[in-house]
């Protein structure tokens, strides 16, 4: 890789599939954005960006079609409402991910995560590592999220204002996916980031460029893994507990709804993202949430005028029912990314259109590439375009993947090597 590719990655920022264009990915923390932000995103976007965003299974957001002469002033117009990029790509600390918000540890979980964040984004100790490395926060074990961070975060109890996690680690998917394990129980807030950044030294003193975390977990097992990180220097360190007003945000209180509006494929436009943000400053405290399933979520205000927002919402031309409710993640794939094997939104409109009413309680996930960025391994069902196959006239075509999860863990591959036609066929009897 160049020097200027990995600085670009640094910033957030991947070369298009497209020659001559660029992606920006901003890092949210917890997938938190305010209604000003959300309108400087769509302003960007609306200008440089062909109109359109992508919301992606972590909770951020991404602007394709992106000039490289406009980079700059993409970063500073973001800048101005204090939005950032800095390792969101590259080998650094990836933004911090929660899917938990809505719930009663609520507050807990955001603050959190907003800490993390902006303790680990452009510190210069964690910006040079091996490859990514992502942390994410959640209430319960119910969804496996836990099982493909870097670190994962569990609440394990909430106390007098304190909160104690679990913590796991080396999890991750990919070419070859590794559920983490835990490294500690109920560990104290106060000693979250000094064991994040002794995990980090570990990880950054023993593994090679291009590996991450599972890597060495796989290399030298776990109880070895988990004897260096516990005899890190660093490892035990506490830091002073954080007082003053709470760190957050969204809506918090018991009486607070959450509606939860389905973005189909991650797809949105600039226009429709400003409507958005609209009708949260009107009704939700001028804060909404990305989540995890590439949805937006308002925590309404207990007074706020629900029939008023649902009509604003049915106004606002936002295509929220294109799926008739299916939960569906969806990454760029071969539309835009330089990795992608697969034209992945054309794959779940098809999908979409054959799918059987029972399976829209289910939760889908169609990944470009082995990468499996929509992690199609903790979906009811996971599609993954796994390679390309050169047919008789020299055509190349993609290969896909289905997993099926049905228990705790990750999916169980249940098909191999389907071409678009196999697929299509199999998928209404799952």
């Amino acid at each position: 890789m160049s020097s200027a590719a990995s600085e670009y990655r640094l910033d957030g920022i991947y070369k298009q599939r497209q020659s001559g264009f660029f992606m920006q990915r901003i890092k949210l923390a917890a997938g938190v954005i305010s209604s000003a932000q959300a309108r400087a995103v769509s302003d960007v976007a609306e200008q440089y960006g062909k109109n359109s965003l992508h919301l992606t299974s972590r909770g951020s957001i991404e602007i394709h079609w992106l000039c490289e002469h406009d980079l700059v002033s993409v970063k500073r117009e973001l800048a101005k409402v204090g939005l950032t990029s800095r390792g969101a790509c590259g080998g650094a600390v990836r933004g911090i991910t929660c899917d938990s918000l809505g719930s009663a540890a609520s507050s807990a979980i955001e603050s959190l995560s907003h800490r993390l964040h902006r303790h680990f984004t452009g510190n210069p100790r964690f910006e040079r590592l091996p490859k990514k490395f992502k942390i994410g926060i959640e209430t319960d074990v119910a969804g496996g999220r836990h099982l493909i961070q870097d670190a994962g975060l569990v609440l394990a109890r909430q106390e007098g204002g304190h909160a104690w996690y679990d913590i796991w680690i080396a999890g991750g998917l990919g070419h070859a996916p590794r559920p983490g394990f835990l490294l500690s129980e109920a560990v104290p807030e106060e000693r979250i980031i000094p064991i994040i950044e002794t995990i980090l030294n570990v990880y950054s003193g023993n593994v090679p460029p291009g590996k991450r975390l599972k890597h060495l977990a796989s290399e030298i097992g776990e109880e070895r893994l988990r004897t260096l990180i516990e005899n890190h220097p660093g490892y035990n360190e506490e830091l002073p507990p954080v007082t003053g007003l709470p760190d957050v945000v969204t809506l918090t209180s018991s009486a607070s709804r959450q509606v939860v509006i389905p973005i189909f494929a991650g797809a949105i436009t600039a226009d429709q993202f400003r409507g958005i943000a609209s009708i949260a400053e009107r009704h939700a405290g001028g804060v909404f949430v990305i989540s995890a399933n590439q949805d937006i979520a308002l925590l309404l205000d207990p007074s706020a005028d629900h029939a008023a927002m649902y009509e604003e919402l049915a106004l606002s031309g936002i295509p929220s029912a294109a799926d008739g409710g299916l939960t569906l993640r969806v990454c760029p794939g071969s539309h835009e990314c330089i990795m992608g094997l697969a034209p992945t939104r054309d794959v779940a409109e098809r999908l979409a259109a054959i799918l059987p009413e029972k399976s829209h309680r289910m939760v889908w996930a169609i990944s470009g590439c082995p990468n499996s960025c929509t992690r199609p391994q903790l979906a009811d069902v996971g599609i993954v375009a796994s390679r390309q196959a050169t047919g008789s006239g020299g055509e190349r075509t993609p290969r896909y993947d289905i997993y099926r999860r049905t228990e705790d863990g990750f999916g169980k591959t249940i098909y191999e090597g389907l071409d678009c036609a196999d697929l299509l066929s199999v998928i209404p009897g799952i």
